[in-house]
């Protein structure tokens, strides 16, 4: 019986990847001047950005336990066996979440052969994982041998992020009013990766230009084997630095194999218009 993979709508996979492996991607709230929406369902990312630019509130929530205890349940009558790769529980409430609906539905349900992973990934990190494991799953693969390939990796998923503008960290509370006045003034880009879950700043540039150069250089720094990954580009309202960013695998490392969307609604709602994201398999 082939296993089915599930994740959350923060992995930001495109949807014919989705629909091709048959992943099962379960959706975020984002809340727009306090009207709720199902990330990717009944609100794209275009419509999320131009909200924001327009000034209006925009805020994210975890997926409520009653939601996942009924698709739980649903899961459960089927008999199969499920894998849940959630998204970084530094990030958000939503592993935590699935795990107390995972108990509860075994009450009713104690042969539910569902494992929930805490990856730390998030966007594309966690997409490209997804679609590792999906594919295996496609082909075969049984759980236990699926579950030591999530858990045993051989190298770390690089997450590098650069955002626009500094003022939707600031009303995503990640950095404060004189960090984000002064970035503006200054047309400061910070550089984050994200390390055990958390989104971290290592970096900052002056700059457009600048905190390119200085992204793929990290990348030629810390990757390897890049004719052989998938590299994972995001993005949010600027497919031109996206498509700079393939050129330059594809010209300096062969790169043939990639995903490249926009950022999702949970993801983008943090960060803002102008995103550039590159995710691929390192050393930090």
């Amino acid at each position: 019986m082939a296993v089915k993979i599930v994740t959350d709508s923060a992995c930001d996979l495109p949807m014919d990847v989705i629909q091709a492996l048959n992943i099962d991607v379960l959706p975020l709230s984002v809340y727009i001047e306090d009207k709720e929406y199902l990330d990717s369902v009944n609100l794209s990312s275009d419509e999320l950005y131009e909200h924001m630019i327009e000034g209006k509130s925009v805020k994210t929530a975890q997926i409520p336990l009653q939601t996942f205890i009924e698709k739980f349940e649903a899961y459960a009558q089927t008999s199969e066996p499920y894998i849940y790769l959630a998204f970084s529980s530094n990030l958000s409430g939503t592993y935590q979440t699935a795990i107390l609906a995972k108990e509860a539905v075994k009450e009713d349900y104690p042969d539910f052969d569902l494992t929930i992973i805490d990856t730390k990934y998030v966007s594309l990190g966690l997409g490209l994982l997804v679609v590792e494991i999906a594919q295996k799953a496609k082909a075969g693969m049984g759980k236990e041998e699926l579950l030591k390939l999530v858990l045993n990796q051989n190298k770390e998923m690089i997450h590098l992020f650069s955002v626009d503008d500094l003022e939707y960290l600031f009303r995503g509370g990640r950095v404060s009013r004189r960090q984000a006045t002064i970035g503006s003034v200054l047309n400061i880009k910070p550089i984050l990766n994200v390390q055990d879950g958390f989104l971290v700043p290592f970096d900052k540039a002056k700059g457009r230009k600048k905190r390119l150069v200085k992204m793929l250089d990290y990348v030629s720094r810390h990757g390897s084997d890049f004719g052989t990954q998938t590299i994972g580009i995001a993005h949010t309202l600027n497919e031109s630095e996206a498509i700079m960013v393939k050129a330059y695998f594809k010209a300096e490392f062969g790169t043939q194999n990639f995903i490249i969307n926009q950022l999702g609604c949970v993801i983008g709602a943090h960060c803002g218009p102008g995103v550039i994201a590159i995710f691929f398999r390192g050393e930090f």
